[in-house]
């Protein structure tokens, strides 16, 4: 790795300081009202999301920032394996607990987490550590299969894949399994394996939705989304009517109409919809360009890395909050299937902030060394 410049990508940092500014002030709004119906506190979800969410996000990414790139690399097989064990723990009745017919979380005393959401950051420090070295070293080797590679990525996907399946979390598992193809192709595996590995996941995909048809109702509210608007795409619907009621300039914050009950999921997945009602198609563009900003220069610093690790890390990382983010638009605009995926910086929920700080932490810290 070049010579340190000794400090952080500055528009990285600074759309980052944005896009958290911008999750506290729609999810005060949001949450007003729920949290004095159901704790006599206007400001309990907000409360919870900066005491369990921004702060220790803040420090583990500085962590992050801090930390040698080498060791990182060195110890990611060994925090993929303790997240494994955290993503079996969550069926162990003492600690594991379900929502919403999910069971997908994790009580270790006062403190309640996802480990789903951990793996998305564990899985890809492991294959950008894995892959830079496996490639590398098989470049220099006359005569070595590289399909060995291959067999050892779908064994590791059909593992982690087992484990979302039995937790009904099959958003979050096209996520990692999307991540890893990309991981796998930029670090440069032969064509037909990435070819092999689409067509493997495309099969997997049409298998889940045959097993569980709600699914399939899904894929059918987003197709035919008149089919059933207070049922399967009551949702939707009800996502459409606040983003069309924003106009150009939004109603003003906090005063969203949907988030009294119409919009279901309004703190997490249907976050946007509100905040298109409250800010309008300007604040809504807003937000899809710092998105944009955000990756683009991801992308520039994953480039510019001369180490493969790295590179591979950021790549893995930025494609997966990306590709998060534009999945949650686009299903709040009815242009993807809804999918249940938070909005990255912005939707409730501790354990995915904390992750996607943990990511940009790493990111920054590899920009300080280009």
């Amino acid at each position: 790795m070049v010579k340190s410049n000794n400090h952080p990508d500055f528009i990285l940092l600074g759309t980052l300081l944005v896009l958290l500014i911008l999750g506290i002030l729609i999810l005060a709004s949001v949450s007003a009202s729920i949290s004095q119906e159901k704790f006599g506190n206007t400001y309990y979800f907000l409360n919870h999301q900066i005491v369990f969410g921004l702060l220790p996000g803040i420090i583990l990414a500085f962590l992050a920032y801090k930390i040698s790139l080498n060791i990182l690399k060195k110890i990611a097989p060994v925090l993929l394996l303790i997240n494994l064990v955290l993503m079996a723990m969550v069926f162990l009745p003492e600690i594991g607990s379900a929502l919403g017919g999910a069971t997908r979380w994790l009580n270790l005393g006062p403190v309640s987490f996802q480990p789903s959401e951990i793996l998305k950051l564990t899985f890809t420090l492991y294959l950008a550590a894995w892959l830079s070295v496996r490639t590398s070293h098989q470049k220099k080797i006359v005569g070595v299969d590289f399909s060995q590679t291959l067999i050892a990525f779908l064994f590791v996907i059909g593992i982690i894949g087992v484990l979302f399946y039995f937790q009904s979390d099959v958003s979050t598992l096209g996520i990692i399994s999307l991540t890893a193809a990309v991981m796998y192709f930029l670090s440069g595996t032969p064509l037909w394996h990435s070819i092999l590995i689409i067509l493997i996941g495309t099969g997997g995909l049409a298998l889940l939705i045959k097993l569980a048809p709600y699914r399939l109702n899904r894929l059918l509210a987003f197709i035919k989304p008149e089919l059933d608007p207070m049922g399967i795409t009551y949702q939707i619907k009800q996502a459409l009517i606040a983003i069309g009621s924003g106009g150009i300039f939004g109603l003003g914050l906090g005063m969203s109409r949907q988030k009294f009950g119409f919009l279901p999921h309004p703190m997490s997945d249907s976050i946007f919809a509100i905040f298109a009602e409250e800010t309008g198609f300007i604040g809504s563009l807003i937000l899809i360009l710092l998105f944009l900003i955000f990756l683009w220069r991801i992308v520039k610093i994953a480039k510019k890395s001369s180490d493969k690790f790295a590179q591979l890390a950021c790549f893995g990382i930025g494609f997966w909050i990306s590709l998060q983010a534009f999945i949650n638009l686009g299903s709040m605009m009815g242009i993807l299937p809804l999918s249940g995926i938070p909005l990255p910086f912005i939707s409730h929920g501790g354990s995915h902030l904390v992750v996607e700080m943990i990511g940009v932490g790493i990111i920054l810290n590899t920009s300080k060394h280009i």
